[in-house]
């Protein structure tokens, strides 16, 4: 039979107990507060929004020539074909139309490609424009770079694969004429520069 003083004697110890794991809980949330807080910069620093890193993902090579600058009238000749990246738009013909316009470009020791990487981003606009911004920076070097990472994101292989569909199962209409046929045809070839077939692919299907 336990006394008075024998219960009192107990108490004590599991108080202690129990502030002793208290603390002990107490360390790692310390600790991890303290490794959160290593950046001794002041708080007001910390808060600010970064200002690196918003290079432009097109790396244009230096440019050697003296008194160099892009015409305006060029600049605007560009602009007036507008790529904003809608599905019934197509990347083969805006990179077509693009390079007929700078393809004659002639500057003194500057390169047409230069040219090109350094006019192409005025002719986007929505997405398009969108997808160029969000590319890494730094990541594109070449024309030949820069066309093929256009072409591969808004021509995707699904899209290769119907407009393939659609050549491979061709079939002149009702009331349409071999002309009309065969210039209906040679569209969906140009949609699809890639198609892989011939011109007479389809000659049995409109006869």
């Amino acid at each position: 039979m336990r006394t008075r003083s024998s219960l009192e004697y107990t108490i004590p110890r599991r108080r202690n107990r129990r502030r002793s794991r208290q603390q002990q809980e107490a360390i790692p949330i310390v600790d991890k507060f303290s490794i959160q807080m290593a950046d001794d910069r002041p708080m007001a620093e910390q808060l600010q929004a970064p200002t690196g890193g918003f290079e432009s993902a097109i790396v244009v090579p230096p440019i050697n020539a003296q008194n160099f600058e892009l015409k305006s009238s060029l600049i605007n000749l560009v602009q007036n074909r507008i790529f904003r990246g809608g599905n019934d738009e197509e990347p083969h013909a805006h990179i077509r139309h693009f390079e007929s316009i700078t393809n004659n470009q002639r500057y003194p020791d500057v390169p047409n490609t230069t040219i090109k990487l350094l006019l192409l981003h005025f002719s986007l606009d929505g997405v398009a424009k969108t997808w160029l911004d969000k590319e890494p920076p730094n990541s594109i070097l070449t024309w030949d770079d820069l066309v093929s990472k256009f072409i591969n994101f808004f021509f995707p292989p699904s899209k290769t694969t119907n407009l393939r569909n659609e050549i491979t199962n061709f079939r002149q209409i009702a009331q349409e004429s071999f002309s009309e046929a065969w210039e209906r045809f040679k569209e969906l070839l140009r949609k699809c520069p890639h198609h892989g077939f011939s011109l007479m692919h389809p000659i049995s299907h409109i006869l």
